[in-house]
């Protein structure tokens, strides 16, 4: 275990990943979303593909945690579990899809990913309609799919509740469960697929206490009247991180 920790803290980009990180975990607290497309182009310019999920997944478990309490009391649970009940169904198949991915293009994949999502999400798209319980599922399931494939299981949830009438505080709530849900599930796959690399497990646990006071702080700078700022911060950090994050810096 010693060797483990050495081999970590001497990981070639570690200090990339202590900086996204810090920046993820204060986003993740004061928004309740966006901490993956921070974390993720990062990850996969330091980490292999899988490697770097479970280094994602390990981190983000237990960042928001402080925060769950809150959460609960705030949001919609029961909404929460229909967007989890559909991503139950597109996880294993990202999963699977990115088994068939060839690594060199791994990186590449999720920056693009994560800045065509970006557009989407910025593009002022409003729904008006009312969000329908099978609309929840489907876009779980599609939330599901790209946590699979670049470790990104948030922007479509992210689009169909910024697009609603929704108070701030019940969509970063919701957030925050939907994502704690997607966690478990991928700690489970891993789990049962042997996926869990040691050393990405060892980096990641070691930036957990960073990761959880980053959320905390975070969380205390959130003002539910500050709408504005709050998807601002969020799209200038996901835009930056996901540019930093391409190969051609490596």
């Amino acid at each position: 275990m010693p060797d483990l920790v050495t081999t970590a803290l001497a990981l070639p980009g570690l200090w990339w990943l202590v900086c996204a990180i810090t920046a993820a975990g204060l986003v993740r607290g004061f928004t309740g979303f966006g901490s993956a497309m921070i974390i993720m182009p990062a990850a996969s310019s330091v980490l292999d593909p899988f490697a770097a999920l479970a280094f994602l997944t390990v981190v983000e478990f237990w960042g928001p945690l402080p925060n769950l309490r809150a959460a609960w009391r705030e949001g919609v649970p029961a909404e929460a579990a229909r967007l989890l009940a559909g991503a139950a169904i597109g996880l294993p198949l990202g999963l699977w899809a990115l088994s068939m991915l060839d690594p060199a293009v791994f990186g590449w994949s999720v920056s693009v990913i994560v800045l065509v999502l970006l557009v989407l999400v910025m593009s002022g798209w409003r729904y008006g309609g009312t969000l329908s319980r099978s609309m929840i599922s489907g876009v779980g399931g599609l939330g599901g799919l790209l946590g699979g494939i670049a470790g990104v299981p948030g922007p479509p949830v992210i689009m169909l509740y910024m697009a609603s009438a929704l108070p701030i505080a019940v969509i970063r709530a919701n957030f925050l469960l939907y994502l704690l849900g997607i966690d478990l599930m991928m700690i489970a796959v891993f789990l049962a697929f042997g996926l869990l690399d040691p050393l990405a497990i060892t980096v990641g646990l070691l930036c957990v206490p960073l990761y959880m006071g980053a959320n905390m702080l975070g969380a205390r700078l959130f003002d539910p009247q500050a709408e504005r700022l709050f998807r601002a911060v969020a799209y200038i950090v996901i835009a930056a991180s996901a540019v930093l994050g391409l190969p051609v810096w490596e």
